[in-house]
């Protein structure tokens, strides 16, 4: 299959870094970038029609008016303002929108052109810095999800918040989140993307071929390229996990389900509003319908062959990076068991950046 759309996150950060802005993080060159990225409209727009994302968001608050009517509601990264309208419209007394980045300020004319300007609140400002104007919240809502379920690390600034202002029995929406790893077959990616650098018109380019493996690619993952069932390693409650808990260490466990060749591992998440009256939520799988999220795809070193009811073991580590907090280091161990071809182990580190 061709990847037209694929996502290189160094090219795709670095184009939205240099024109936008949203939460904190490393060195002040990767702040500006990261804020930056969150204040050119086309972002924005993105994520608006992510008819997955922001119809779930809607749903959870326009389903739920009986926890929003007369409650006071804090948005962080509030971007347009879309979740603050939501809140406001299912009944909120108050609404407080919070957002670093420039589209704050189209994001004001969009409250008062909709008529909330006397029940939501924008503030300009990074959360750890700005002061609201109560004392708590009875509600926190944020999209702070990235590639990965963590990349960016806005979780960091919603337990911040979190710990700050909600009030004892408030809710968060959404409050759980788990992330999930298959293995995939991608042999034509693999050839054309891959190992095209190990000759190229007669050169050995080999060394960028290193760089190519150690950037996980976010693109969508066709379901036919799925060759095992799924393993969820990581499950994080949003009311008590705390900022040290989001670097883990995490096992996984698949089986294979066909006979094939294994060239990586796909990971997605899940999200649920818990609060909800009934189940609402989403996943960003390969099964699942399209969002912008895609998924994140973990190449090996080297194709391994695997047979139906082999089994993959291995662990999954995550770490923010030291010098950006925001660029994750991701450390990926597997064994293949396999009565036909043996055990096979590689291991390989990454980064999300």
């Amino acid at each position: 299959r061709t990847r037209e759309g694929a996502t290189r996150l160094p090219v795709v950060v670095m184009e939205k870094k240099s024109e936008n802005n949203k939460k904190d993080g490393g060195g002040s060159e990767e702040k500006d970038y990261y804020f930056d990225s969150y204040s050119h409209f086309g972002i924005h727009e993105e994520m608006l029609k992510d008819e997955v994302r922001t119809r779930t968001y809607m749903q959870s608050i326009m389903q739920n008016r009986h926890l929003f009517k007369g409650k006071v509601v804090l948005d962080i990264g509030c971007g347009t303002g879309i979740l603050c309208m939501f809140a406001a419209k299912a009944g909120a007394k108050k609404v407080i929108g919070i957002e670093c980045a420039e589209i704050y300020h189209k994001a004001k004319t969009i409250v008062k052109a909709n008529g909330f300007e006397d029940t939501i609140e924008l503030i300009k400002g990074k959360v750890e810095e700005i002061e609201l104007p109560v004392d708590s919240v009875d509600i926190i809502i944020s999209e702070w999800m990235g590639y990965f379920l963590l990349y960016e690390s806005m979780l960091d600034t919603v337990l911040y918040a979190r710990d700050k202002w909600l009030v004892k029995g408030g809710a968060i929406f959404p409050d759980k989140a788990t992330i999930h790893i298959s293995a995939i077959e991608d042999q034509e990616y693999r050839k054309t993307k891959i190992d095209y650098w190990k000759s190229v018109w007669g050169f050995d380019m080999s060394v960028v071929r290193e760089l190519a493996l150690m950037e996980p690619l976010v693109d969508t993952c066709d379901p036919a390229q799925i060759i095992s069932d799924g393993c969820k390693m990581v499950d994080i409650d949003i009311y008590t996990v705390t900022k040290e808990e989001l670097d883990f260490k995490s096992k996984f466990r698949l089986n294979v389900s066909r006979d094939d060749f294994l060239h990586g591992y796909v990971v997605f998440f899940r999200v649920e509003f818990s609060k909800s009256h009934k189940f609402i939520g989403f996943s960003t799988g390969p099964m699942d319908k399209y969002t912008h999220w895609k998924q994140t795809v973990f190449y090996l070193d080297n194709e391994i062959p695997v047979c139906k009811g082999d089994s993959l073991i291995g662990t999954l580590s995550c770490n923010r990076n030291p010098k950006n907090p925001r660029d994750l280091d991701i450390q990926l161990t597997s064994t293949r068991r396999s009565r036909t071809h043996g055990e096979n182990k590689q291991e390989k580190k990454y980064r999300l950046r």
